[in-house]
């Protein structure tokens, strides 16, 4: 259910749209502990009132104080204005109802004139003024008037996701970033340069290799690449060494020369032994093979057939087994065999990502110059670092028109259209968005650049994902509700280190693309995100880099802080064979325990929640999840898992949890607030503040 709290208000273009009401911010500052810098230049140190009374500019409902109507002439009252008695000031004021409009003086009657002969009221000369013109009357300032005023309340949205859990997280003061903003122009151009890219790389594997691309490797090759990638593309990599993707050159050798599934039947795993032994005789005949090479797979191809022929009555596993073998005695030679046509495609795919990337800047820069706007090359130095509250990514450059977009409701979905290309979210997560926005963005007050920029991050986040049936889907799946609520109550966790403003539970996190997700309050790529504290859950995408990085990234921070710094980590528990980062976690030096939780015993969302019927959220986990604790000692001291809290989380991950907690909420009116339960943050250390200090109810937000 939705919590009301009184905040103050905050008015927004886009409330008409999303139907949210607006989501004001406060700052509670009896002690700041840290300054959060914005894109603007600021010379010394701000000074900051006390908290005063809250006040809405304007208000929203009949003002307190005498209600003085019948001084107010028959027209001025039929035009909506009424005549109140400001306690404060000792002395009467005039709003309308209607408007909204506070004044001073009473208000200038309108001129009258026959609407049917007269319609906009020109025919009539205009009144002669005898004396001096009298003051034009004052508007005033709902600061004025302190007592009694209608007290605006805060919309908490509800769905799956705690927007109002604020971060613990501190990091040091980074510079904004040099990448311009995303324009729909620009990402038309990138999107289809990169759906032009998967294309290629499918017909390059059917044509050179006889197979279909794996599924979603291209999407592992972008996260891949992009654990070393230098370029400024966000999506397309551009500058990488070494430039053959091994990501990409073992999945296509994996499926060469067939590719393998687990067969249902015995009659369906004696074909697939029948086709693999084919698939590799007439790769081995068509190729330029060494002697040798050919020799060895004729032999071991022909005694298949052999046993094939004479073998009646045999098990699965005995053409499973019967395949294993075959594999062993022929992938190597085969591997030989196709070793530089493979290289070929990868290089192939990497230079035409590299000439893509180049055009997309191209245009960026054409857009910037019809702008008036100076591109950036190098990033502003920081003078000092000084540890702030983590905050989103900013732009060091100001953002160009953006041309607009349509908004089409459609029942429990929006659509969003640009030039023809139609974007779909459900409407409770437009709604996510426009929280999110709230809280994130510091350059667009009016939101008028609102939707613009979601049509960017849904075309972003649709070209990464692919336009095959479910492809994409397990680099975005998400924990349960239950386990992120169990998570912030148990361990203090606020922070999610792999998400996107679709998927996420807290507002803030790191997510894959710094440019269209910031504004919805990404910190950027976890590789470049260095926090000194804070707890963290870590659920990455299934790419074998990436998680080694993200191991490699983790105990390089945690061995640098010695302030409390904890890290969860949900990773498959893939053991045949078992990938680095799996090894790595368990062999670490900061690790403090692991659990696993057993496969079909616990589910995951949704990989495209946003898109997706709310019967269809909840998936399944075909394999086991292990979880590790990588804590340094501070952290292992504020946070550290006891049985206790260890037996919680294991049991938020219970199927079913998730309905029970959903039934709960609505038989329950009040929202529980996971925001008290979790634990303060120890000061940062500044030159200006050496004590202990709250973190801010909104830390988003500069102060």
């Amino acid at each position: 259910m939705n919590d009301i709290k009184p905040e103050p208000a905050s008015t927004s273009s886009w409330d008409s749209v999303a139907q949210v009401p607006p989501i004001p911010h406060s700052h509670h500052h009896e002690t700041v502990p840290v300054l959060v810098p914005t894109p603007i230049k600021m010379d010394g140190t701000i000074a900051h009132p006390p908290p005063g009374p809250q006040m809405p500019q304007t208000p929203h409902g009949v003002p307190a104080g005498g209600f003085l109507e019948h001084d107010l002439p028959p027209e001025l009252l039929q035009q909506g204005w009424r005549k109140f008695w400001s306690k404060r000031e000792h002395r009467p004021y005039f709003w309308n109802k209607l408007t909204g409009e506070s004044l001073w003086e009473m208000p200038l009657l309108k001129p009258q004139f026959d609407r049917l002969t007269d319609p906009l009221g020109i025919c009539n000369p205009a009144p002669v003024a005898n004396g001096p013109p009298g003051p034009v009357p004052v508007k005033r300032r709902a600061s004025e008037e302190g007592v009694g005023s209608p007290v605006t309340k805060k919309f908490v949205l509800a769905g799956p996701w705690d927007l109002e859990i604020a971060t613990n997280v501190v990091i040091y003061e980074r510079p904004p970033t040099i990448l311009p903003h995303p324009h729909p122009d620009v990402e038309v151009l990138r999107c289809s340069l990169a759906a032009k890219l998967r294309q290629c790389y499918q017909e390059l594997c059917h044509s050179r290799e006889a197979i279909d691309a794996p599924k979603d490797s291209f999407n592992r090759w972008l996260m891949e690449r992009k654990v070393i990638d230098t370029g400024s593309d966000p999506l397309l990599p551009s500058t990488c060494i070494p430039e053959i993707s091994m990501c990409m050159y073992r999945e296509i050798m994996n499926d060469i020369p067939i590719k393998l599934v687990r067969p249902k039947f015995t009659g369906d795993a004696r074909k697939q032994l029948s086709r693999y032994a084919e698939a590799a005789k007439k790769m081995i005949e068509s190729r330029n093979a060494s002697p040798e090479s050919r020799k060895v797979v004729k032999w071991n191809v022909e005694e298949t057939f052999q046993w094939l022929r004479r073998t009646v009555g045999a098990t699965y596993d005995d053409f499973q087994e019967r395949l294993s073998h075959l594999k062993r005695q022929c992938q190597p030679h085969l591997t030989d065999t196709v070793k530089a046509s493979v290289e070929g495609i990868c290089l192939k795919i990497y230079h035409l990502s590299a000439d893509y990337a180049k055009k997309v800047k191209e245009k960026n820069s054409e857009i910037l110059k019809e702008h008036g706007i100076t591109e950036l090359t190098v990033p502003h130095q920081m003078p000092n670092l000084r540890k702030v509250w983590c905050y989103p990514v900013q732009y060091a450059i100001p953002c160009p028109r953006l041309p607009q977009v349509d908004y089409l409701p459609d029942r429990d979905q929006t659509l969003l259209r640009y030039h023809g290309e139609t974007m779909h979210i459900n409407t409770s997560y437009l709604q996510k968005l426009d929280q999110l926005y709230r809280y994130s963005c510091f350059d667009d007050k009016k939101f008028e650049l609102f939707l613009p920029r979601v049509w960017c991050l849904l075309k972003r986040y649709s070209t990464f994902f692919g336009s095959g049936p479910s492809e994409g889907q397990g680099t975005q799946g998400a924990l349960p509700v239950t386990v992120f609520e169990c998570l912030n109550r148990m361990f203090g966790v606020t922070f999610e280190c792999f998400a996107s403003p679709l998927n996420c539970y807290f507002r803030q996190y790191c997510s894959a693309f710094a440019d269209v997700d910031s504004y919805f309050g990404s910190r950027g790529p976890l590789l470049d995100f260095k926090p000194v504290s804070g707890s963290f859950e870590a659920n990455p995408p299934f790419c074998e880099e990436l998680m080694e990085a993200m191991v490699n990234h983790f105990e390089r921070l945690l061995a640098d802080s010695p302030e409390p710094l904890s890290f969860i980590v949900f990773i498959p528990e893939w053991r045949d064979p078992a990938p680095n980062a799996l090894l790595k976690l368990e062999a670490s030096h900061f690790k403090r325990k692991q659990v696993v939780v057993p496969a079909y015993e616990h589910e995951y969302r949704h990989g495209f929640q946003h898109c997706t019927a709310k019967s269809d959220l909840n998936i399944k986990s075909a394999h086991g999840t292990l979880v590790v604790w990588l804590q340094n000692n501070a952290g292992y001291q504020r946070w550290g898992p006891n049985e206790e809290r260890v037996e919680a989380l294991l049991e938020a991950f219970r199927p079913g949890r998730e309905r029970e907690r959903d039934r709960q909420e609505l038989l329950s009116p009040q929202r529980n607030n996971s925001t008290d339960a979790t634990p303060p943050t120890p000061t940062p250390q500044t030159p200006d503040n050496k004590g202990p200090g709250v973190p801010p109810t909104t830390p988003d937000r500069p102060l």
